[in-house]
This record gives structure tokens, sequence and C-alpha cells, in this order.
């Protein structure tokens, strides 16, 4: 079968120059990578030849002979009687395939490069980021509150300042990879980089560890803090204190903590964003005849809703500015009041052959039920008849 060209296959055009070129090939050798599409045998075939078409335009001298000649510049070997050539992979290739698994094996790991960092540092990992879930009540996301809150975590080893060895020693280069954290090993044309099993890729290694931390460099505690929680946080707010997680290992950056808050019930209110929702029961008489109803509010104070006669069950009445404060924002809410008409129980019979006289009374006084089973009449009528 007849090779396809070779920029076709890098996905660039002719005139694309070295800095194309080399993203390019990375990029279609990182997709076409056999370990990133196990049990798909075009892979392979198509990842050699995107590494045979990169080797054949990355030299400016066999490029031109590409570009002359086609692939009949290649059949007697490179251009100018080098080594490698497409038939064969040279050391450019092998640094450039080092980077592609690198960041191949650092996408698969969640590690995006973290590797080349980590060993840079010396051994030095970011500690961990921390979660600590908080209950507040609502009155306390009303005002606001400082909390002080304690929490298990690592901290810095104070025997060896988080090096991790003994006071008096210092960690060494690693023998087995020269403290680069990484050894290499060639595996048919390519080269592939691995971990290094020594020092499991910090670069360095401790002979005398520290007795305290066992060479970690940090040491579990549990440390008491202080957190600011703003006026008008809501359920599920997230507060983040910087440089408050766990520990790096072997004197690298703290990680963070998120502090997650979740609301208590309150026993009166119900929210809904910025507003409260306040069921308030008032009896049958207030309901009939009106009056004035005293509810408590979210600031601990009263509020006097005055109720119309003729009040019905589920009614609501808005208290403006009387609900939650918006989270950063100057904005208040408004509160809700929803009546609630209770029936009444445990009459004596005075009160029992009151209500009797006062219903024998028709005078439209309950339109809304008078008005339903007028209509249950018609609908019964149209099924007998």
């Amino acid at each position: 079968m007849a090779k396809r060209d070779f920029y076709e296959v890098l996905g660039v055009d002719r005139q694309a120059d070295e800095k194309a070129l080399k993203s390019a090939f990375r990029q279609k050798a990182k997709k076409y990578h056999p370990d990133a599409n196990q049990g798909d045998p075009s892979a392979e075939v198509k990842f050699k030849e995107v590494g045979e078409a990169y080797e054949a335009l990355k030299d400016p001298q066999s490029r031109a002979a590409y570009d002359r000649f086609g692939h009949a510049a290649f059949e007697n070997g490179r251009p100018g009687g080098g080594q490698g050539g497409p038939g064969g992979f040279g050391s450019e290739f092998n640094s450039s395939m080092s980077d592609v698994f690198e960041d191949l094996f650092g996408d698969f790991m969640g590690g995006g490069g973290g590797g080349r960092q980590q060993r840079r540092s010396g051994g030095a990992q970011r500690g961990s980021d921390l979660r600590y879930n908080m209950e507040v009540s609502l009155s306390d996301a009303f005002k606001g509150k400082s909390a002080q809150i304690k929490v298990p975590t690592s901290v810095t080893c104070e025997t060896c300042d988080g090096s991790g060895a003994k006071p008096g020693t210092s960690p060494t280069t690693c023998q087995t990879c020269g403290g680069a954290g990484a050894v290499r090993a060639s595996q048919g044309f390519f080269t592939v980089e691995r971990t290094c099993p020594a020092c499991h890729g910090r670069g360095q290694t401790i002979g005398d560890p520290c007795t305290d931390c066992s060479g970690q460099g940090r040491v579990n505690k549990e440390r008491t803090l202080s957190v600011n929680i703003p006026a008008g946080v809501e359920d599920g707010t997230r507060i983040r204190l910087a440089g408050e997680g766990e520990a790096g290992v072997r004197g690298g950056p703290t990680g963070d903590l998120y502090i997650f808050l979740s609301l208590k019930q309150h026993e009166f209110f119900q929210r809904d964003g910025a507003d409260l929702f306040c069921s308030v029961p008032i009896s049958m008489i207030t309901a009939t005849l009106g009056g004035d109803v005293e509810v408590p509010t979210i600031e601990g104070n009263k509020a006097r809703v005055t109720i119309p006669e003729g009040t019905q069950s589920g009614k609501q009445f808005r208290l403006r500015n009387k609900g939650m404060p918006v989270l950063r924002s100057p904005q208040i809410g408004d509160m809700y009041i929803q009546v609630s008409v209770e029936t009444p129980v445990n009459l004596s019979k005075k009160q029992k052959d009151l209500l009797k006289e006062f219903e024998a009374e028709k005078r439209d006084n309950s339109p809304q039920s008078e008005g339903f089973f007028s209509k249950a009449k018609a609908f019964w009528d149209g099924f007998s008849s």
C-alpha cells in the first residue's frame, strides 16, 4: 500500500514551521499511542506512521529532499548519510517521545506533568486539600459569626523542619536516577521513562530518617482554627482557607482547607434564597372577624400583622426586608407569613349550640364551599339524567 503524504499524516500544511511540526507530532503521537488505545491494532500502525513522518520532516535537509522527491528520497537511506531517517529513529525522536509519554502517563494518573515538577523540587510534594463539614443555625447565617473548629491534619515536623532526615543529617541524591527522579529504558525504537523505583520519583534518598516523622517530614496533629462565617451564607456555601490543609511532604507547599456549610432546620422559618417563610396558625374567630397577630422575626424581634376580616387559610402576608441578607450584598430578602385557620376543638355544649345556631342561619357565609357543592350537585345530576 502506498504511503500517505507525511504532511497529511501530521495534519499540517507544507509551509508549517519547526514549532508547528513538533506540536502536531506530539498531539498525534499522544492520540495514537498504544497504551492509550489498548485493543486497537490500527492505533499502533498510525503511531509508527506519525513517528516516521516527523522523523523525515524535522530535519531541514531531509525535509528539503522529501519536498523535492517525495518518499523516493529515502529509498537508499537518509539524505546526507546520517543514521536514523524514516526507517530508523534517532535520539531527538526519543527525546520527543519521552515528553509525549510523560504527558500521556501524567494525564492517565491525574498528574498533568506533576512528576517533572516533583523531581525538580527535590522530592517535595504539595499537601492534600482537606474538607470540613460544618453545621450552622439559621440565626448564625443571618448575623454571621466567628467559630472555632478542630481539624485533624498533618503538619510540618518540627524536629527535622520538614526535611524528613534526622537532625544533623540531610537527604542525599539518589544514586539510581542521579537525582532526576526517573529512569529511562529503551524498548524497540523509542525510550520509555519511568519513576525511579529507588526514590519513588523524589530524586533524593534519606539514609537516616527522622524518628518523629519516619522520614515523611510531617506528623499528624489536631489544629484549632478560627473560621469567619459571613452573614447571608446558604446551605452548601464553601469557604476556602488557603494554606490550612495538610502539610507538604519534605517541605512541600501546604494544601488548602475547604469548609462546607449546612444549615440546621429552624423551628419557625423555612428559607428560599433570601426570603423566609413562616406558617402561623390563627383562630377561626380572628380569621372571621379580623384582628392583629404578633409573629417572630429572624433577628429575634416581633412584627405585628393585621389580619383582615374573612381571611382564608393559606393567605400570605409579605413583610419587606425581614428576610435574610444576601451574601456580600446590601440587599435583604422579605418574610412571608402564611396563615392557617385552626378548627376549634374541645368545645363546650354552649359553644356547640351557638355554632349550630350560626349554621342554621344561612346567609352566604361560606361562598367557596357552597359553590363547590353546587357544582358537585350538577355533576351528579348529569350522570343520573
